[in-house]
């Protein structure tokens, strides 16, 4: 069996300046997003002559700084409601201890979107224009976060059978070798989440399918990612043995394949064919 390599979590250190990993995973993942929002402004419908509103590489950098403003808002708030409100509750203050980690994609996610519904209004722009332009850049981030999990050693998978070739032990979590379920995340909803979504984004859908194809898509990839990673410990499984995290999917999952059908039936009921916007 393998053995984590136990890197340290400081990338640099200057002084009393401390650079860590994880950080430089973040700056990352906020350099994709620049990279491929300014690809996606040759993608139709956000290039050409058509948009009353022409998107430009302004945007994209907006876009950025709210979407940073929502992800660490809404990550510690939905840490805190969906993984212990009742510590939170009796701590309140603890809620902006955020150095001291915890952190939640579900509640960031919907940060984001808190976000995107005011950069919508303040630009005028159709709400679901703005998430479909938004989603195909995001799996790239989430990738990039998955390889500062995997360097810091935490959120480490469940035991794994000795037999499986690529079991890694855990500092912090015993001798038993298991699933290094950072790199399965990394795999299923950061790459192959980033390829298929890329490519289904490429050619004309109509509006509010390829948010849809968003929410998904990362549902049941982090839901069978899941099965190999260990459940919060003062959580264990709940009902039907399934974890938090993939509660928390379940909506997405369901809210995903509704959303891109009603978007579907929409274009299919406008006469021509032609979704209104798309």
């Amino acid at each position: 069996m393998l053995q984590h390599p136990q890197i340290d979590p400081v990338a640099l250190q200057i002084g009393p300046l401390a650079i860590h990993w994880y950080g430089l995973t973040y700056l990352a993942a906020f350099g994709l997003f620049l990279l491929l929002g300014r690809l996606r402004l040759a993608h139709q419908p956000f290039a050409g002559v058509a948009q009353p509103l022409p998107w430009t590489k302004r945007d994209v950098e907006d876009i950025l700084f709210l979407g940073v403003l929502g992800v660490v808002a809404g990550g510690r708030i939905g840490y805190c409601l969906f993984y212990k409100p009742a510590y939170y509750l009796a701590n309140p203050l603890e809620v902006f201890a955020v150095w001291q980690g915890g952190m939640s994609f579900h509640g960031g996610m919907l940060g984001v979107m808190v976000a995107m519904v005011w950069y919508a209004r303040t630009r005028q722009r159709p709400f679901m224009q703005v998430m479909d332009f938004v989603a195909p850049c995001v799996p790239t981030g989430l990738a990039a976060g998955r390889v500062g999990n995997f360097i810091n050693g935490e959120l480490w998978g469940r035991v794994a059978d000795p037999s499986l070739p690529w079991g890694m032990v855990f500092r912090g979590a015993g001798d038993l070798p298991r699933h290094p379920s950072q790199v399965y995340q990394f795999l299923l909803e950061g790459l192959l989440l980033f390829v298929l979504l890329w490519l289904y984004a490429r050619k004309p859908r109509a509006r509010g399918q390829v948010s849809a194809a968003f929410l998904f898509g990362y549902g049941v990839f982090r839901f069978i990612a899941e099965y190999f990673r260990e459940p919060d410990a003062h959580l264990g499984l709940l009902a039907l043995g399934m974890s938090m995290g993939q509660w928390l999917c379940v909506p997405m999952i369901l809210g995903g394949a509704l959303l891109w059908w009603w978007c579907g039936q929409r274009r299919v009921s406008t006469p021509g064919g032609r979704a209104p916007g798309s």
